[in-house]
């Protein structure tokens, strides 16, 4: 009888950390991080100043050789396979690479004889760059004339020359104004629906909520904390509900009926612990009603990044007793 062959395991992930150390002289920049990521899926790597994400891009990148550990990317070791590695990825980093003194075109065009398309596929890959980020108008200009959400653009266009597996984008939207920022987010949004993995370092924490599917937080070169954005906001007490009053005189009897609240006097706003969960919310409004107390409207407030953002790192994770 013919054997039967067993059913295929899960795919490989497109990113896999383990034990990752990097120092530089007597300072420890990573301190044995752990990564993983699917393919087709955005992992932001959240942390301040001096936490270690360019450090991480480099050693995923091959730019950096780490000093222990390892580092899987694209199926590649980054350590004994570098050439498949970089032939597998994309790189954006902080400082932009685009040539000032080329236009949009020229400086795809060079990308394209960089990696040797040909001149036909070189062309079209040109073509399609430049409808997709919408820079056809201004191909002709020097980069040095865009503003700086166009140049942006045009960095990324050029890493996405070659149709990497895996983009890495250091803190890509930084200095770049809110319009600029959410059309680079809808680009990412358009890599990862196409499969492409991302791996994401930011200091902007509405941005890895709204792009990220898991989020790690580094500081002081360890992941202190990692999860889906919603997994981490669970991490951190802080929820409240805050009674928005029409004047001085609700507030006082507001403040009578809820004796555990922080009055904000100037704001007309007494602020109370909760969760927001409807039960919770259903009881301040029977205690509201009770007390006759003119409520103008009740907001809930749940702990977003920004909070865990706080709690978890520098003084903030002292704070809380978190364990580093």
């Amino acid at each position: 009888m013919p054997t039967s062959l067993p059913p295929p395991g899960p795919p490989s992930p497109a990113l896999r950390v383990r034990g990752l150390r990097k120092a530089y002289g007597e300072r420890t920049v990573l301190d044995g991080i752990d990564l993983t990521a699917p393919a087709g899926s955005v992992l932001a790597l959240l942390g301040p100043n001096g936490a270690g994400k360019t450090t991480t891009v480099g050693v995923l990148s091959t730019l950096v050789p780490a000093d222990g550990g390892s580092a899987e990317v694209a199926g590649h070791d980054v350590a004994t396979a570098p050439a498949a590695v970089r032939a597998a990825i994309g790189v954006t980093g902080q400082a932009c690479a685009v040539d000032d003194l080329l236009t949009p075109r020229e400086n795809l065009t060079l990308t394209t004889r960089l990696l040797h398309l040909g001149r036909a596929a070189g062309r079209r890959r040109t073509d399609e760059l430049l409808d997709l980020f919408e820079l056809t108008d201004a191909a002709g200009r020097p980069a040095a004339t865009l503003s700086g959400g166009m140049r942006r653009k045009l960095d990324l266009a050029m890493t996405l020359v070659g149709e990497p597996r895996v983009v890495f984008l250091d803190e890509p939207t930084t200095g770049l104004d809110p319009r600029s920022r959410r059309a680079l987010w809808q680009v990412v949004r358009d890599l990862v629906t196409g499969g492409t993995t991302v791996l994401l370092t930011t200091q902007y924490l509405e941005e890895a909520d709204q792009l990220a599917d898991t989020v790690a937080v580094l500081d002081g070169g360890r992941i202190v904390a990692a999860g889906t954005p919603a997994e981490l906001k669970r991490l951190v007490a802080g929820g409240s509900i805050r009674l928005h009053l029409p004047d001085g005189a609700a507030v006082a009897a507001a403040a009578l009926a809820f004796p555990e609240g922080v009055r904000d006097e100037a704001a007309l706003v007494l602020t109370l612990p909760g969760s927001g969960d409807p039960a919770s919310v259903r009881a301040v409004l029977d205690r509201l009603e009770r007390a006759a107390v003119p409520a103008e409207h009740v907001e809930v407030r749940t702990p977003g990044l920004d909070d865990v953002f706080l709690a978890l790192t520098g003084a903030g994770a002292a704070a809380q007793g978190v364990s580093r």
